[in-house]
């Protein structure tokens, strides 16, 4: 999930009618003055006051070019780029010879991406101004947009040799210096550009970033609060300040000052928002709802708050508030970009990834370069159960947009669920460049070397964790999954209750408590610690499952563990988890159409979650009710097509039932490729074989099932030897067949195949 704070291009119908009575002032006198008025207002920063002032001038006068550059000129400044590029578009049709204007379109497309339509514009300006220092300043702006540093550094120098005064190409020379590893050179350069127009916002701005990203912190604050002071109206540096503030841990200091930045731009939309922006990326989506919440409340028509107040409620569970709003946005604009995904991301949430695929689908059809879309159809197609689907989509949405963080998490946290720990390392390397100082990346290359065994490795990156936050649980709960690994249970402990004591939410830090004690031997003790951590945090349903798990598996309390189940089901209606555990639980005290009814209802909110229909087969399974057993593991597979474990059962069940072999066999051979190390799979791959008259067939898999059944348990299968000796016997292997069969009357002397297994032997023997 990813929330909007970045700018799109969208545009905003202003309507402004105006009443003339029949003695107004004629046309050209009342074009000038709606002309003075928005000169006037753009001047003063009231950027949306000129547009409409230089909208009605334009509305007067057509053909007056000059008119559509400073409308142009104004929506540039209010960021609505689609209306920028009309009145650019039309200020050289009607003035072909207006540079200043080419020079800025152009600006606007490289900063766009159109960097076709951009090098038409750098064209014109250098064959007709060859020695215009602009000319070459925009054409080493387009070089760099294209990476082409070198290239662009020489065209900047030219800008700079042309017009040695001008400061804006010393900045930009600075920054291609910076991309070229010449910090010295680029310091200098940014400090030419400053003593060239000390009063130049961005310039400060900019020599404050170099300085941020070099750890010189007093430096950068002092570089962003002189932006400041040149530019009071502009928001953006003091959104710079804040940066600096959180990335010095100073998260106070950075909360107090966006408090009053809020006050100093109360009618500026990017200004309030700030406050409401720090909360949420700083994880306290509380204070983030609840900031978005009021700012909504003061500015109903920002659609900007709208939509962000929008993705804050579905990050907090609020679905239906968030629907309801979605609704209005979608109501006025049914292809509204965010707001399509926005919906897309409710009909996930709300367990309907078939729906939420057809409505992102639809987003990416309008724009398939929509990054964000592509990550969310992910997210829905990861839902339903297509993983393989899902990773495309995230690497489709890297590709588009490479420094998507949460692209590269998603694809990191599926390659861990995978125990593909080469390409966790990988996915996690690059989340560690895009996001150096943010410890989940770290984290989960820990995790790939610890199930490597890399412990160094491992250590090396954790403490990084550690280091570049240090009031995370991450870097603490990877440090307790290390030690537990290498035994040092005490070690372990207390770093899984140094993650708790950072966060006492986090179910990853209580898990690894309890295992650490469990495997201690200590189960009362993890009981004990489950039920302190949920007094402490009463509305996590992760905890209660946890709990419930630990009575289900090592405490053998089955009401207690189902109590446990049934609450943490009920605290989090959306994880199916807990109502899974809860189904095994009723199975296992012995109410088993409980169970089936459990599983039932639950697949009214939880339609794509292949478990329920497994289980469901099994259950059915267990009480020979082949249909129903067949019917649900076919519903599986309707979810999970090819799934190996629903092929298996399902060929297992047409087996029992007596239904179409050839149909078994596929099956099994389905299974077969996707569970090779099993060796129930390989079990009934060879029953099958001998249900089809293949004997031989039949031995060899039967054989494999054996040799993999004893590798990893301590007991062997007696089904596996009832079929395997079956197979010898018609094999012709008597004496082979004899010790299998002999095998399953000594193991399970009571059951079904042991009785079968004496018929058979009586037949060897005669």
């Amino acid at each position: 999930m990813r929330i909007s704070f970045h700018f799109r291009f969208s545009a905003i119908l202003v309507l402004v009618a105006f009443l003339f009575s029949s003695c107004s002032l004629d046309p050209r006198a009342r074009k000038e003055k709606y002309v003075e008025r928005g000169e006037r207002y753009f001047e003063t920063g009231k950027y949306s006051a000129a547009a409409i002032e230089f909208l009605n001038a334009a509305k007067i006068d057509q053909k007056d070019g000059d008119t559509h550059y400073q409308l142009a000129k104004s929506y540039v400044k209010l960021q609505l780029w689609p209306k920028a590029y009309y009145e650019f578009t039309r200020t050289i049709e009607l003035q072909p010879e207006n540079y200043a204007a080419r020079f800025d379109f152009a600006k606007l497309l490289i900063a766009s991406g159109s960097l076709e339509q951009a090098e038409e514009q750098t064209d014109v300006l250098l064959q007709r101004r060859p020695n215009d220092s602009k000319t070459h300043f925009m054409l080493g702006t387009l070089l760099a947009a294209e990476a082409k540093y070198p290239a662009a550094i020489v065209e900047m120098q030219k800008a700079i040799a042309l017009d040695p005064n001008d400061w804006d190409a010393y900045l930009n020379l600075a920054f291609l210096q910076m991309k070229t590893n010449h910090s010295e050179l680029a310091e200098a350069s940014f400090k030419k550009g400053i003593e060239l127009n000390p009063a130049a916002s961005e310039a400060h701005s900019m020599l404050g970033n170099f300085y941020q990203f070099r750890s010189r912190y007093p430096e950068a604050e002092q570089q962003f609060r002189a932006a400041i002071e040149s530019d009071p109206q502009n928001p953006d540096p003091r959104a710079a300040l804040a940066r600096l503030y959180i990335a010095e841990g100073k998260n106070e200091e950075a909360e107090a000052f966006l408090q009053q930045v809020k006050l100093d731009f109360p009618n500026n939309s990017v200004g309030y928002r700030m406050l409401g922006d720090f909360y949420f990326k700083s994880g306290n989506l509380d204070k983030a709802a609840a900031e978005y919440a009021s700012l909504y409340r003061e500015h109903p028509k920002d659609i900007e708050v709208k939509k962000n107040y929008i993705q804050l409620l579905i990050f907090k569970n609020r679905i239906d508030e968030a629907r309801l709003l979605d609704q209005g946005i979608l109501k006025n604009n049914p292809n509204d970009s965010e707001g399509l995904l926005y919906l897309g991301e409710i009909q996930t949430d709300d367990n309907h990834p078939t729906e939420a695929i057809t409505t992102l689908q639809q987003l990416t059809k309008n724009d398939p370069n929509d990054a964000a879309a592509h990550y969310q159809l992910g997210v829905a197609f990861d839902k339903s159960g297509d993983q393989d689907t899902a990773e495309r989509e995230w690497r489709e949405a890297i590709k588009l947009q490479p420094d998507l963080g949460e692209a590269q998490r998603s694809l990191a946290l599926l390659a861990m669920r995978k125990g593909d720990m080469t390409t966790l390392e990988e996915t996690s390397a690059q989340l560690i460049n895009l996001q150096p100082n943010v410890p989940q990346g770290y984290s989960l290359r820990a995790v790939s070397e610890i199930n490597r065994q890399q412990f160094e490795a491992a250590e090396t990156d954790i403490h990084k964790a550690i280091e570049v936050a240090p009031q995370s649980q991450f870097g603490y709960v990877e440090l307790g999954n290390l030690r537990f690994v290498q035994k040092q249970y005490a070690d372990a402990a207390k770093a899984y209750q140094d993650a708790l004591d950072r966060d006492a939410d986090s179910s990853d830090a209580l898990r690894g408590l309890m295992n650490t004690y469990i495997a201690e031997k200590q189960t009362g003790h993890a009981l004990a610690i489950a039920e302190a951590q949920i007094a402490k945090s009463p509305n996590n349903g992760d905890f209660y499952d946890l709990l419930g798990t630990a009575l289900f598996h090592n405490q053998h309390d089955l009401p207690a563990a189902e109590t446990a189940l049934r609450k943490s089901a009920e605290l989090d209606q959306k994880n199916s988890d807990p109502v899974i555990k809860l189904g095994q639980v009723q199975a296992a005290e012995g109410n088993v159409e409980e169970a089936i009814a459990t599983y039932q209802q639950a697949l009214k909110s939880y339609p794509h979650e292949v478990n329920f229909y497994l289980l469901l087969g099994d259950f059915y399974q267990a009480k020979r009710d082949w249909a129903n057993a067949a019917d649900s593991y076919q519903k599986a597979l309707v979810v999970t097509p090819e799934s190996p474990l629903a092929s298996g059962k399902l060929a297992y069940v047409m087996l029992q039932s007596g239904q179409n072999l050839d149909m078994a066999l596929s099956l099994a051979q389905t299974a077969r490729r996707g569970l090779p190390q099993s060796p129930n799979i390989l079990d009934t791959l060879g029953w099958v074989y001998y249900q089809k008259g293949s004997y031989q067939s039949a031995v060899d898999s039967l054989q494999e099932a054996l040799r993999l059944e004893r590798a990893t348990k301590t007991e062997d299968d007696a089904r596996i030897h009832y079929h395997l000796g079956m197979a010898y016997a018609r094999n012709g292997q008597s004496a082979l067949a004899r010790q299998q069969l002999q095998l399953v009357v000594k193991i399970r002397p009571n059951s079904a195949d042991a009785a079968e297994a004496k018929k058979q032997l009586e037949q060897i023997r005669l």
